[in-house]
């Protein structure tokens, strides 16, 4: 079997492992990948750009490629689903029409509100003036989100009424967000324990993965600015089977049927945000149409069954069939990031002691990385993402920083607290 996975993060490195551990005879090809992927036994590199859907189906239709498998939003909110389908290549991801849940928030928060699945009172504005005034009603603490995709950047949780008013004149007034900020919602601070609940879909059967919590904050405590993610765990006990019933029916189901109900098919991955109330009751932060980075990380590295099976379920239509096997362990992932993210930061620092980190258990994906020569070099802002599996999380943990203290490279930052809430029995 061939399979392409498309992007060059760490979320892509962990779906391109996962599929390279099932099958002698399979090959991966990761479009356009990262260093991690090119030292990857039984994965190789290609050099074309995730954008770049036409050189991608016609590098699918030479290479003979069974599956593709889409990492990032931008190409699945471009149509490039679509676009496989079209040519007759099978490809694991949703529509244009259905990525716009993530591709636009002011879309996905209309769609909650028409299909009564439960998320914060919101407004959205392209004016700054109203948008200021209706603050100012709200009052703090209140979130400020570019409309549109702005790798995982475009949320300011505001403490303060300045507060939320500079984030709502840097994305309206100064375009701090591009083309992505040209509107922007403002919703109601949701209080509560923030979960990720991420299921595979084929439209009509839902496939729940392993439970995970992201922590977006950068620094310890939960405090500093908003990133992508500094690490994960995987489970959270914030989401027990009562609670995962609960929200498969509060927002899961409700959310398909109103896709069904606008002529929409969903298939591939539908990753919830989610804020769940000290009640227990799931409210909506965001939806996206892939998985998240860093939660596939660990989540990943707890399944022991080959994710390329509920893959061509779904596009069969039928994933109801499936059922796949969790290793029963706890997973950590800590994520490295170069000083100064999410601001601008430097690159080309060189990494070392990678290869002393052998351990079945630990794993380390790439994300900003690039080879020169034998040496990996930091090439972005989150730059790895070190997973540990262990009986317990505390374990896991633990092996996660042991791991993280191997690698030589003081240019990094990281949290050093990844867990601490459900540690601490907050979640």
């Amino acid at each position: 079997m061939n399979i392409l996975v498309v992007g060059s993060g760490g979320r892509e490195h962990a779906l391109a492992w996962q599929l390279a551990q099932h099958g002698a005879d399979r090959q991966i090809y990761v479009a356009p990948g990262n260093a991690g992927t090119e030292l990857e036994p039984g994965v190789a590199n290609v050099a074309i750009g995730a954008d770049d859907i036409d050189g991608l189906i016609e590098f699918a239709t030479r290479e003979a490629i069974d599956l593709t498998v889409v990492g990032p939003e931008q190409p699945l909110v471009d149509g490039i689903a679509d676009r496989f389908a079209a040519a007759g290549l099978r490809c694991f991801g949703p529509s244009a029409a259905a990525a716009r849940l993530e591709g636009s928030k002011a879309f996905a928060k209309a769609f909650f509100d028409r299909h009564a699945i439960p998320t914060a009172a919101w407004r959205s504005f392209t004016e700054i003036e109203p948008a200021l005034r209706w603050i100012d009603e709200r009052g703090a603490p209140i979130v400020v989100k570019a409309d549109g995709l702005a790798a995982g950047k475009g949320v300011i949780v505001a403490a303060t009424v300045a507060e939320a008013h500079q984030a709502v004149r840097d994305m309206l007034g100064d375009a701090r967000f591009g083309d992505a900020g040209a509107n922007v919602v403002i919703e109601d601070f949701l209080e509560g324990e923030e979960a990720s609940f991420i299921v595979m879909t084929d439209g009509e059967h839902v496939l729940p993965l392993a439970s995970s919590q992201d922590h977006k904050a950068r620094d310890d405590g939960d405090l500093g600015p908003n990133t992508g993610g500094m690490g994960a765990i995987s489970p959270t006990p914030l989401i027990d089977a009562e609670r995962q019933q609960r929200i498969l029916n509060a927002v899961i189901a409700p959310t398909l049927a109103g896709l069904r109900a606008d002529g929409i098919r969903y298939c591939g991955f539908l990753y919830a945000g989610l804020m769940i109330a000290p009640d227990g009751t799931p409210r909506v932060l965001e939806f996206n149409c892939r998985l998240g980075d860093p939660e596939t990380q660990p989540i990943l590295a707890r399944l022991a069954s080959d994710l390329a099976e509920p893959m061509n379920a779904a596009i069969d239509g039928r994933l109801g069939d499936v059922k796949p096997r969790w290793r029963d362990e706890s997973a950590v992932g800590v994520v490295l990031a170069t000083r100064g993210y999410p601001g601008s930061y430097p690159r080309g620092d060189a990494i070392g002691g990678l290869d002393t980190l052998t351990a079945n258990n630990i794993k380390v994906f790439h994300a900003g990385t690039e080879l020169d020569g034998k040496t990996v070099r930091a090439n972005g802002g989150r730059v790895l993402c070190v997973v540990a599996r262990d009986a317990s999380l505390q374990a896991a943990r633990d092996q996660a920083y042991r791991a993280v203290q191997a690698i030589d490279w003081p240019g990094a930052h990281y949290r050093t607290d990844i867990g601490h809430r459900a540690l601490d029995g907050h979640a």
